[in-house]
Order: C-alpha cells, then sequence, then structure tokens
C-alpha cells in the first residue's frame, strides 16, 4: 500500500502505515462498543434496579445519537482539519467511556454511552473519508479490506468478549478495559495524525442542522422501537412520520443550497445508489441475524451467553480473514463478481435457518453462520468502495456521510421488521392460556413450536432481503474501473 512517500495537505511526508494502524485500533474499539453491552444488561438491570424497557436506552440512546451525527459529521469533516477532528472525536469517546465506567446511577450511565455515541457518529464516517483520501482509486479496495476487519469483526466478537468479561468479571470492565487503548490511541493520534482532507469554508446551515436531527433522529427511534411495540403502535407511527417529513424537508433545502450541508446530489451517480443498497443490506442481514440468532441460541437451546457468542465466533473470524483478501480481489476484479458471490453465499448461508428445530446441531449453525459472515465480507467493503470510486474527490466525505446515514437507516428499519416478524408470528401461533392449566407439558412443547415458528418467518425475511440484493448485484458495472483508468494512464 505504500510505494510512494504519502504526503498531507501541505505536502508534508508521513508515515501512511501508522496513521492506518493508529485509525484501526480507535476505530475497532468504537465499533466494539457499539455491541458490548448485550449480554451486560441483566447484570445492568440489577445493578441499578431498572427495567428491561429502561435498560434497553443504552442501545437505542446510543444509536440515536450515532445516527442523527453522521449526516452532520460531512459538515465538520470539510469545515475542519483531519487531526483535529480525529483527536477531537475520539476524545469525546474517551470521556463517555470513563463516565460509564464510574457511573453511580444509571442516568450518568446513560449519559456516558449518548457522549460515546457522540465520538463514534464522527469517528466512523471520519474513517472512511480518511481511507479514501489518502489511497488512489485503483488501491481503495485493499484498504478498505482492511478498515472491513474492524467493521466487520469487533460488532461480531463483542457478544462473545461481553458475556465471557461479566461471568467473570463486572459489567463495568466492559468500559474500564477501553480506557486505556482509547488513551493510547488518542496519544499517538498526537504524533502520527496528518491533515490529509482539504478544507472548505463553510458556515453551518442551522435549518439543516435542525432538520436533519429531528429526521433522523425521529425516524430511527421511531423504527427502534417498531420492533417492540409493533407497527400499529400510535407512538412508532408519530415518530415515524414525522422523521419522514423532516427528512424529505432536508433532502429539499440540500437540493435547493448553492453549498449544501450534505450534497445528496451524490445519488444521481447510479453505481453509488446501487453500492448504498447493496452494503446496506449486507449491514443489515449481518447486524438483524446477529439481534436474532443469539436469541435462539440462549433462550431455544439455553446456552449461555458466553456460549452463544463462542457459536457466532467462527463467524467473525471467517470475516476477519476475508475482509483483506477481497479487498485486495476489488482492486483486481471490481465489484461485480464479488458482490454475487457473496450474496449468493449470504442467501444459501441463510435458508438453513429456516428449518431450525430445538434440537438443531450447533455445528450446523456455527457451520451456515460462518458462511454467512463470508458472503458478507465479500460484499460489503467491496461494493462501498466501489460506489465511492465513482465520485469526485472533493464529493467523498459527502458520500462517505450519505452512505453511512442510509446504511443506519435501513439497517434500522431492516431489524425493526425482524424483530416484529418475529414477536407477531409467535404471538399468532402461542396455544391458549387453558392449555396451560390442563396439560402444561402439551402447552410447553407448543409454546416452543410456536417460538419456532416465529425464528423461522424472521429468516425467511433475511433470506428475501439477500435473494432480492442478489438480483440488483447483477447491474453492478463489470472490473474496476479506477484500476482500469490507472493502467491506461500509465500505459501513456
Amino acid at each position: 500500500m505504500a510505494e510512494t512517500q504519502a504526503t498531507d495537505i501541505y505536502g508534508k511526508p508521513y508515515n501512511r502505515s501508522l496513521l492506518v494502524l493508529v485509525l484501526m485500533i480507535g476505530s475497532f474499539c468504537t465499533i466494539l462498543n457499539a455491541t458490548l453491552l448485550a449480554t451486560a444488561f441483566p447484570a445492568i438491570m440489577k445493578s441499578f434496579d431498572i427495567s428491561t424497557a429502561t435498560v434497553e436506552w443504552l442501545t437505542t440512546g446510543f444509536m440515536l445519537v450515532n445516527g442523527v451525527m453522521i449526516p452532520i459529521s460531512a459538515w465538520m469533516i470539510n469545515k475542519f482539519n483531519t487531526r483535529t477532528m480525529y483527536i477531537g472525536a475520539m476524545s469525546t469517546f474517551f470521556v463517555g467511556t470513563l463516565l460509564s465506567f464510574i457511573a453511580p446511577n444509571f442516568a450518568t450511565l446513560l449519559a456516558g454511552r449518548l457522549i460515546q455515541g457522540l465520538g463514534v457518529g464522527v469517528s466512523m464516517p471520519l474513517l472512511q473519508t480518511i481511507m479514501l483520501s489518502i489511497f488512489p482509486p485503483e488501491k481503495r479496495g485493499a484498504a478498505m479490506g482492511t478498515v472491513g476487519i474492524a467493521i466487520g469483526v469487533a460488532p461480531a466478537i463483542g457478544p462473545t468478549l461481553s458475556g465471557w468479561i461479566v461471568d467473570n468479571f463486572s459489567w463495568r470492565d466492559l468500559f474500564g478495559m477501553m480506557l486505556p487503548i482509547v488513551l493510547g490511541v488518542i496519544i499517538l493520534s498526537i504524533f502520527l495524525m496528518r491533515n490529509v482532507i482539504p478544507n472548505r469554508d463553510q458556515d453551518i446551515d442551522v435549518i439543516s442542522a435542525i432538520t436533519s436531527i429531528i429526521g433522523f433522529g425521529s425516524m430511527l427511534y421511531g423504527f427502534s422501537k417498531a420492533g417492540n411495540d409493533g407497527w400499529t403502535d400510535p407512538l412508532v407511527l408519530a415518530f415515524i412520520l414525522v422523521g419522514i417529513i423532516f427528512v424529505i424537508l432536508f433532502g429539499w433545502r440540500q437540493l435547493k443550497m448553492e453549498v449544501p450541508f450534505l450534497d445528496i446530489s451524490v445519488f444521481k451517480y447510479g453505481e453509488f445508489s446501487l453500492a448504498a443498497i447493496l452494503s446496506s443490506v449486507s449491514n443489515l442481514a449481518m447486524m438483524g441475524i446477529e439481534m436474532i440468532l443469539p436469541l435462539y441460541i440462549q433462550n431455544i437451546r439455553g446456552e449461555s451467553a458466553f456460549h452463544s457468542g463462542l457459536i457466532l465466533l467462527p463467524g467473525a473470524m471467517a470475516m476477519a480473514i476475508m475482509s483483506p483478501i477481497t479487498g485486495r480481489l476489488f482492486d483486481r476484479y471490481g465489484a461485480r463478481y464479488m458482490a454475487i458471490t457473496g450474496l449468493t453465499m449470504l442467501s444459501l448461508g441463510t435458508l438453513p435457518f429456516l428449518f431450525l428445530t430445538s434440537h438443531t446441531s450447533i455445528l450446523y449453525i456455527t457451520v451456515f453462520y460462518a458462511v454467512r459472515m463470508f458472503g458478507i465480507a465479500m460484499v460489503m467493503m467491496p461494493v462501498t468502495t466501489s460506489g465511492m470510486n465513482v465520485l469526485p474527490f472533493k464529493q467523498i466525505s459527502d458520500g462517505t456521510a450519505v452512505n453511512n446515514t442510509f446504511r443506519q437507516v435501513v439497517s434500522s428499519i431492516g431489524t425493526a421488521i425482524l424483530v416484529s416478524v418475529l414477536s407477531t408470528t409467535t404471538k399468532d401461533n402461542m396455544p391458549a392460556k387453558s392449555l396451560l392449566h390442563a396439560t402444561p407439558l402439551a402447552y410447553r412443547d407448543k409454546a416452543i413450536d410456536a417460538v419456532l415458528s416465529g425464528y423461522t418467518a424472521a429468516f425467511l425475511v433475511a433470506a428475501i432481503f439477500a435473494i432480492v440484493a442478489l438480483a440488483l448485484a447483477f447491474f453492478l458495472k463489470k472490473g474496476n474501473r479506477a484500476r482500469e483508468a490507472a493502467m491506461l494512464g500509465g500505459k501513456k
């Protein structure tokens, strides 16, 4: 990756490999943080004597703040220098982590999580924008494949690591273990981070910022509540409707502005739009099933949180191994055949989950989950890179923010659909309460069947998502046009 001496926007040389290493370690911590609390909820509920609905705000609140910060991040990345932005984002994350670690009550813990969300909402788009800026288009596949290790593996190993720490130590140690690592990243950033993204003097458009925050915040909250409360709940519908209205107002204003707050004109590039859809479906396939499958493993199979995480670990390792490989394959062959192959594997890896029973072997689950993750690794970063490569250099930060926002919204919608299908189907198939008193054993068996039917329905929806994405992948263009253009340039 470092064949020529890298220089920053001022023409000063820097060590690109060390800069990337700092980015990777920091991003791994911030992304790991998203799924780290999943198995710690019972312990936190016991510590603060709170309900399930209350403790879920640690995830919902984090996702909301993270989601609303992503559109704003594009303006911030263009306005402020790279070094200041990254150190600021990681310092914000550090403060939130420290606050969560020492939290004397739930309100303080929630405040810490929200502050963490602010940091991640900036650092994640900044990571991708930096990587796309410091590598030429024909080498971005390998670079983004390296990024894929953090993006794919961190959330996948989160439940396993969390389960082990909570079983052996305290939920506070989930935050405590990250403090020295994040502090080390901040110190290294002071010496190794460089200003690599050109800035432009652009004042913040207050109306755009407000409509963005209300629109995306309300929409994400509505979709997250839909999974538990159902799609017909008045509050859910109200939040989604308000969100849609404000997102439309936000989009309309961007198209009218001479210098938009977030340049959504990137959607006029067909390859970018298609790549955004495919990467969003891939992310949904990963995050949605990572939430549903552990429920089956723990509730139906009776495995512990730690063991359910171990069952998913080979899939995480498959993604870790494949991410840099798929990046280099993209540089050579482009995204089309990789996406078709990956989505075929995702579809074929999802279909076996339609036939889960209360006695399905752990090996069966582990193998097909790994197949799914292998397929996702072949799709997510290659198609994202393919979409970003068609954009002019000045639109990369906007394209990154648009892509991340779109992926966040689609993932929230898709996950809400999966959860609501699971709960609705289970509820519709539950036996009558009278059977519980008459024949308790028969009631138990029928209740288990009802829950299994819910999982079957949810995995069927996931399979449909994958198959639709597979059909769309055939519309991607062949080859890696950035590489071909570079080769032609070299010949001249």
